[in-house]
């Protein structure tokens, strides 16, 4: 049997294609097969119960809170974070919505997860053999930083990290969904490049879904997407139910009367670099001043250049400080 060439031509390219590219597993857009989906938001806004609600409708082959789920699909969880007991309740009270669906023999947990790293060989080993043993479509890890030993900080350690989250879905011929934590002082615009160890992050992923915490109403949550191969839908609002532990949708984001339409003043400058501590570097200033006045990127340029021009801040190569007290 002659082996296929490696090198083709556009013709014969297009040719191999198929009559029709795949669907996406989580639509639209959200999860393309062996696509890579960050999932993040700020501690205990609920990322985990999400992915969790996610991976069960993905088991069980149903539509949730938005999301569309053509077909069902075998799911590996991979959780960090609770006793196997604790998860097992989670699940528990998660189910008991669903009813009879295919979602407990298609979902199926990683009980020995903890303490294997992505980063050693081992580690990557554990995990293949039970995405080999679950026969998975999906892998989700939850979180991120509890499957790896690297410096978030560091470039160079991410990318490497990156690097092992692509062998596992090569390796396991499956999506990922992953669960990660975002930077404090993102901006409120931001979505994939929120998420901590961005530059690589955002290279490697195909999906991200944000949540944030919505303060006009309890136990609702916003939700924001950036997609890489679809047009990411607007900002929608998801409300938790309590008892059942699954979020519903709460209507799209508000739009009118938000925190960003006011001006940016120059005492918000100040405010903001007196929480940096006095001093720092214009794009952490900048930054900063996005978070806490929900403006744009050019409002808070200006904003920053008027306090400068009015002596309310200081700039001295590359610094912004505080007057000294007169």
């Amino acid at each position: 049997m002659t082996a296929a060439p490696a090198v083709v031509s556009l013709e014969q390219l297009l040719a191999g294609r198929g009559e029709s590219e795949p669907e996406c597993w989580i639509g639209p857009g959200a999860s393309p097969p062996q696509g890579i989906l960050f999932v993040g938001g700020e501690p205990k806004v609920g990322k985990s119960l999400l992915v969790a609600n996610l991976a069960l409708a993905l088991a069980a082959g149903q539509d949730h809170a938005g999301f569309v789920v053509p077909q069902r699909r075998r799911v590996l969880m991979c959780q960090f974070e609770l006793p196997t007991g604790q998860f097992a309740e989670r699940m528990a009270a998660m189910r008991s919505r669903l009813g009879p669906t295919g979602a407990d023999t298609n979902l199926l947990v990683d009980t020995r997860a903890a303490g294997h790293f992505l980063s050693a060989p081992q580690g990557m080993n554990h995990f293949l053999a039970a995405a080999r043993a679950a026969g998975a479509e999906v892998i989700v890890l939850d979180p991120l930083y509890s499957a790896h030993d690297q410096d978030e900080n560091d470039t160079r350690a991410m990318a490497a990290l990156c690097q092992s989250l692509l062998r596992l879905r090569e390796a396991a011929k499956a999506a990922l969904i992953v669960v990660h934590h975002v930077r404090k002082s993102a901006p409120r615009g931001e979505v994939g490049s929120a998420f901590r160890g961005s530059s690589a992050l955002h290279a490697v992923g195909d999906s991200y879904l944000l949540l944030r915490a919505c303060g006009q109403t309890a136990g609702t949550v916003e939700l924001r997407f950036q997609f890489r191969y679809a047009a990411a839908p607007a900002p929608r609002l998801l409300r938790l139910d309590p008892d059942t532990l699954w979020f519903s949708g709460a209507g799209p984001e508000p739009v009118a009367g938000t925190v960003s339409r006011r001006k940016v003043e120059a005492g918000d400058v100040r405010q903001a670099l007196t929480g940096l501590g006095s001093a720092a570097r214009f794009n952490r200033l900048r930054d900063r001043l996005m978070s806490e006045t929900r403006c744009s990127n050019r409002t808070a340029q200006l904003a920053i250049a008027e306090a400068c021009d009015h002596g309310v801040i200081l700039r001295q190569d590359g610094q912004y400080s505080l007057p000294p007290p007169s």
